[in-house]
């Protein structure tokens, strides 16, 4: 029997799956590699250790599979979004890379604003100018590093530095494109007129190809230690939550996708490139032919309940601190909280707020804190859901993974919260298994990814929204929504009292 791999490069692991033609994961590893901190807000990695660990991955996947390693057909990629990479005139890595989660650059967003123009930027990558982009850091380089920056001949992106490594071919596909802030989304080209206006050889900017297009094959350098051919066909792959939205089903209008891990995510399919959302949520190309997705997120969704649970049960294992939420109705007996711990990104932009608990009296346990947390976390997310609907979205199915996926009151709880079916998977891998199956639809094993979605993945249970609960959480989210006007200056008065 064929096979294929997925390959998912996080930003604390690389995970690879190794899935046959009925989209069975047959074996996976996890291979870990450290994080670069350095000073407050930096945030790197060095890309060999992602090479290292990957080539690592493979070996033992390989060592694992009793098959023939001809039959291993295909191997595509996820990726942690956003990260620079520099590379040299002889393609050698200049500099550690600067990741997703660093924010070292809120003067290069504004130089960005200040040259670009808010609205032109908006017009042609459909997304604000935030820390976590590329652009801003390939400018940080520039700024602060001018030697290293004369150096530079292509930049690229976390796991297109790895391909590029498995095959010697430079490549970047649109969705992880889309994240740079350099790509004109409607058009899929990178943008000149950005380019120019910030003095930025285009020249910088590699080939762009679809996620499902085959760049190459494994070079030999790597199918000898590995154990697999040379003759093993490489797809582009395509960014994290867009490999996500594939290994999900999310491939039609309709459905989207609700992700709760350490930040959230709510990942609606879009077959049109021309909403306007005005920023406040992620406008990107999808992995899946001429798609987009628009993106709302979360940034201390289960990282919030993390919290809590280290503070008042760190002894307790997750089963036994949500033990009792499901005897608590509804509204937590009269407490909110706003899951503001990190800050937010939808539909708040705002990096001072923090979070609150309101309503708090002598009535109140354990069990209706974190019921508040749990549905504080759920709110959140509804105002990127709501965003979408007020849009002219239609939402009509939302396929939930992640923490929030393996707690039932939690998923009737984002039933009645978002008003619409949700749906728990059966074999949930994320965006390795969109990786997958990007490879297989690469393959030609199925005529189009929705073919390939329908036939890899199974529903396990759906969820449907109780009337009685709609009604009780519209009128808290209600609530809810103040809470943040009501505490905006108040938390920017107290930032000067943090360490």
């Amino acid at each position: 029997m064929k096979h294929v791999i997925g390959v998912d490069l996080g930003t604390s692991a690389v995970k690879l799956l190794l899935v046959n033609q009925h989209g069975k994961v047959v074996t996976e590893v996890s291979k870990d590699y450290p994080l670069i901190q350095e000073k407050t807000g930096y945030s790197e990695q060095n890309p060999q250790d992602w090479v290292d660990q990957t080539v690592a991955g493979l070996s033992e996947l390989l060592q694992q599979f009793e098959g023939d390693p001809d039959d291993i057909e295909g191997i595509s990629f996820s990726g942690q979004m956003h990260g620079l990479v520099l590379l040299d005139e002889n393609q050698n890595v200049l500099r550690n890379a600067i990741l997703w989660n660093d924010t070292r650059t809120t003067a290069e967003c504004q130089q960005i604003y200040d040259t670009v123009g808010k609205e032109r930027l908006l017009r042609i990558t459909k997304n604000l100018a935030l820390e976590g982009f590329t652009l801003p850091k390939l400018l940080w380089v520039k700024n602060h590093e001018p030697e290293i920056y004369r150096q530079a001949r292509t930049f690229l992106l976390p796991k297109d530095y790895v391909r590029f490594v498995l095959t010697g071919k430079l490549n970047m596909d649109y969705s992880d494109a889309a994240g740079t802030l350099l790509l004109n989304v409607m058009k899929k080209e990178w943008s000149q007129t950005i380019c120019d206006l910030l003095d930025i050889d285009n020249d910088l900017c590699p080939p762009l190809v679809g996620s499902y297009e085959e760049v190459g094959t494994l070079s030999a350098e790597i199918a000898d230690p590995t154990g697999l051919s040379d003759s093993t066909r490489i797809f582009a792959g395509g960014a994290d939550n867009a490999c996500g939205a594939i290994g999900s089903g999310v491939l039609t209008e309709g459905k989207t996708l609700v992700s709760t891990g350490t930040s959230g995510v709510v990942l609606a399919h879009e077959n049109r490139g021309d909403r306007n959302f005005q920023g406040k949520v992620h406008y990107f190309n999808h992995g899946a032919p001429d798609a987009y997705y628009t993106m709302g997120v979360t940034l201390a969704a289960g990282h919030s309940l993390t919290w809590f649970k280290d503070v008042v049960a760190k002894e307790k294992t997750f089963d036994q601190f949500l033990n009792d939420v499901d005897t608590v109705p509804p509204g937590a007996n009269g407490l909110l909280f706003t899951p503001y711990i990190a800050g937010e990104r939808t539909p708040h932009v705002d990096s001072s707020i923090r979070g609150s608990f309101i309503g708090m009296d002598s009535s109140h346990d354990m069990k209706h804190f974190v019921r508040a947390v749990m549905e504080g976390i759920t709110f959140s997310l509804n105002e990127s859901v709501q965003l979408f609907r007020d849009q002219g979205k239609k939402i009509d199915q939302i396929i939930s993974i992640g923490g929030g996926a393996k707690n039932e009151t939690w998923l009737q709880m984002q039933a009645d919260i978002f008003n619409t079916e949700v749906v728990k998977l059966s074999n949930e891998q994320g965006p390795g298994m969109g990786a997958a199956m990007l490879a297989a639809y690469g393959c030609g094993w199925f005529e189009t990814l929705q073919e390939c979605a329908e036939a890899f993945l199974q529903e396990e249970k759906t969820y449907e929204p109780i009337e009685e609960n709609v009604a009780i959480y519209e009128a808290l989210f209600a609530l809810y929504q103040q809470v943040y006007a009501s505490t905006e200056s108040l938390n920017k008065e107290l930032m000067q009292y943090r360490e």
